[in-house]
C-alpha cells in the first residue's frame, strides 16, 4: 500500500527539537513517515501516534517506543491520560488528506476518478459526502461552499445540486460533476472542483473543528518549552493555526497585559511561514501547497 514521501520532513523534525528521552505526539500518522523519523531520535522517550484511518494500521513499525492510537487526534487529551502521560515535549500535525487517500479512487476524495461519494477519513463514521449532497438544504449547502470552499458562486452550486437530486439521488463523483457542470468556470476547472471537493470533505470529517480542538488541547498538554509543529495545505487551516499561535485564539484578536505584552501561550519560532523548495515540490506534488508553522509553549 503506497504512501508518498512525508512533506517537509527535515524541517518539521528540526522544528520539534527532539530530546532523546522526551515524549512526542504525531497527530496524523498516515504512512508513518514523520513518526519513523521521530523514533530515530528517541532512546528512552515515547511517541504517541494518532490516525483514524484503518489503512494506517498497515504502516505501524515494530518499535517499543511507539504507542499507536486509532482515533481522531481531537481525543488527544483523553488518550494521553489513559496512557498516564501528563505532559509532552512536542506535537506534530500534518493536516489534510494523505496522497494515499487521494490515490485510492474508491475513497471518493478526488474528482479525477469514478467512485461513490464517500470522503470519510474514518470509514466507521456514518456521514459521507453522499449524505451531504442528498440531504442538506439549499442554505446548508451554500454555507459549506462559502465557508469551506470559498466559492463565489456557492448559491448556484447548491441550487444545481438540489435540482439534480430531485431527479435522482447523487451517489457518485460523475453524478456530482454532471450536476454542477454549468457552474464550472472555463480555464479554472481544476481549482474550482478542488474547492468543491474540499468543502465537502471538510464538512464530512469536521476537519476545522478537530483542528481547533487539537490547538486548544496542545496548549494544555505541552510542557514549557514544548514545540508545536503544524503543516497545513489550504488557507482555512493556515489562518486558524497562524491566529492561534499569534494570539491564543482563532479570530486573531490580540490581547495584552498591563505592560503591553501579548497574552498568548505559544510563541512562533519561525517569523515567516516555511514552504517547500522547488526540489521537494518536483519530487512530491502534494508539497506544492504546504505551509509549516512552528511554535514553542511559553512558560507560565
Amino acid at each position: 500500500m503506497m504512501y508518498h514521501n512525508p512533506v517537509l520532513l527535515q524541517k518539521s523534525i528540526e522544528g520539534l527539537h527532539i530530546k532523546p528521552d522526551g515524549t512526542y505526539l504525531d497527530a496524523t500518522f498516515g504512512g508513518g513517515g514523520h513518526s519513523k523519523e521521530i523514533l530515530k531520535h528517541l532512546t528512552t522517550g515515547k511517541l504517541v501516534a494518532f490516525d483514524q484511518d484503518e489503512d494506517a494500521l498497515n504502516n505501524i513499525p515494530d518499535n517499543d517506543h511507539l504507542i499507536f492510537v486509532r482515533h481522531n487526534f481531537k481525543y488527544m487529551k483523553n488518550f494521553l491520560r489513559y496512557h498516564n502521560i501528563s505532559k509532552i515535549n512536542g506535537i506534530l500535525a500534518d493536516l489534510g488528506v494523505s496522497s494515499h487517500q487521494f490515490d485510492e479512487a474508491e475513497r471518493g476524495f478526488s474528482f479525477r476518478g469514478e467512485a461513490e461519494l464517500d470522503m470519510r477519513m474514518n470509514r466507521a463514521s456514518e456521514k459521507t459526502a453522499q449524505t451531504i449532497v442528498n440531504t442538506y438544504s439549499n442554505e446548508q449547502l451554500k454555507a459549506i461552499f462559502v465557508q469551506f470552499g470559498e466559492l463565489a458562486n456557492a448559491w448556484k452550486v447548491a441550487t444545481s445540486i438540489t435540482t439534480a437530486r430531485n431527479v435522482e439521488p447523487i451517489k457518485t463523483v460523475s453524478q456530482l460533476l454532471e450536476a454542477i457542470k454549468l457552474c464550472i468556470p472555463k480555464h479554472a476547472e481544476n481549482k474550482f472542483l478542488a474547492q468543491v471537493f474540499q468543502a465537502l470533505r471538510i464538512e464530512v470529517n469536521g476537519e476545522l473543528e478537530s483542528l481547533k480542538d487539537l490547538l486548544i488541547q496542545s496548549v494544555q498538554v505541552l510542557a514549557p518549552e514544548g514545540r508545536l509543529v503544524v503543516i497545513t495545505y489550504h488557507s482555512l487551516e493556515d489562518r486558524i493555526v497562524k491566529n492561534f499561535i499569534k494570539t491564543g485564539n482563532f479570530e486573531g484578536k490580540v490581547e495584552k497585559d498591563f505592560y503591553g505584552n501579548v497574552l498568548a501561550p505559544l510563541k512562533a519560532i519561525n517569523k515567516d511561514v516555511i514552504i517547500p523548495d522547488d526540489v521537494e515540490i518536483s519530487q512530491n506534488n502534494r508539497a506544492r501547497s504546504a505551509k509549516l508553522r512552528i511554535a514553542v509553549k511559553q512558560n507560565g
